[in-house]
């Protein structure tokens, strides 16, 4: 029986992760999708987390990613780490049997037993509400995506001790990658 193995992405992984997201978001008006070249950016810079980086393989097969990355909440106060989540993808032929939603709640888990806070994600609310976020304004979190609404989310993962304070409100500042999709 082939079992779906979700694990940290090592750099063996990084063609196979490459075709996946070029497949997964394939579109007819570019060759190469800017998701392909926000995660080689993203590897190459300060955002990259490579405990956070996982990969969904199938039959020894790379079909699927997520992608937790970090961002800066910055407040009056200074500035606060957390992660934004994506690209996420799955291969077409694996898509809808689970495989992304289990890469997505991998990196999570991962991200929670780092003693990671909160996660942002730009995406459609159906789909990532299964995971607990929500609009991620009503937690006093701006962007440069904040004006879209809904998919503009947010997740606080559980503290790692109970006398932890929420995670604080302000502006949410992505590294340069970010910048050109």
């Amino acid at each position: 029986m082939t079992t779906l193995r979700l694990r940290p992405e090592d750099p063996a992984d990084e063609a196979p992760v490459a075709r996946v997201l070029a497949a997964a978001f394939a579109r007819p008006d570019v060759a190469v999708p800017p998701e392909v070249g926000l995660v080689e950016d993203l590897r190459r810079s300060d955002a990259w987390i490579p405990e956070l980086a996982m990969v969904a393989e199938y039959g020894g097969e790379v079909v699927g990613y997520a992608l937790l990355t970090r961002v800066q909440v910055r407040t009056d106060g200074g500035t606060w780490p957390a992660l934004a989540l994506g690209p996420v993808a799955v291969a077409p032929h694996r898509q809808r049997i689970g495989h992304g939603a289990a890469a997505v709640q991998a990196a999570l888990d991962a991200a929670t037993e780092l003693g990671e806070r909160l996660v942002v994600v730009l995406g459609d609310p159906a789909y990532y509400r299964r995971f607990g976020f929500g609009r991620a304004d009503r937690l006093g979190l701006t962007s440069p995506w904040s004006g879209l609404g809904e998919p503009w989310q947010a997740l606080v993962l559980p503290p790692s001790t109970t006398d932890e304070p929420p995670p604080p409100a302000g502006e949410v500042v992505f590294p340069p990658p970010w910048s050109k999709v």
